[in-house]
C-alpha cells in the first residue's frame, strides 16, 4: 500500500521505514505491552506484528496447538484483507 502511494523508490523506502518503526517498537517485542499506557494498549491491537509474536512466542517457547492460537490468525487475515484492498484499489487508480 506504501508503494503505490510513493512516487519514486525512495519515497516508499522512508514511507515502509516510518511505519515499521513504530510497528516493532508496539508489538511488545522491545517492551512489553502491558507496561504501556492503556491508550497506546488499544492502539496495538490494529499491528499485525502483536499478533504474529503471541504465535511465534506460544509455537516455539510453549508448543501451543493449533487451536489455541487460532484466535490470533483472524486479526492478521483481516488487517491483510483490507490493506490488500486499499492497496488494489491505490493501484489501480494510478494506472488510469
Amino acid at each position: 500500500m506504501i508503494s503505490s502511494l510513493a512516487v519514486t523508490q525512495q519515497q516508499g523506502l522512508l514511507g515502509a521505514f516510518l511505519f515499521m518503526v513504530p510497528s516493532a517498537m508496539l508489538s511488545g517485542f522491545a517492551t512489553p505491552i502491558a507496561n504501556m499506557p492503556l491508550f497506546v494498549q488499544h492502539l496495538t491491537l490494529l499491528n499485525p506484528l502483536r499478533c504474529f509474536l503471541v504465535i511465534i512466542r506460544g509455537v516455539f517457547l510453549q508448543g501451543t496447538p493449533f487451536h489455541m492460537l487460532a484466535s490470533q490468525f483472524w486479526p492478521m487475515a483481516v488487517i491483510g484483507l483490507v490493506n490488500l484492498t486499499i492497496a488494489g484499489f491505490l493501484f489501480r487508480r494510478r494506472l488510469y
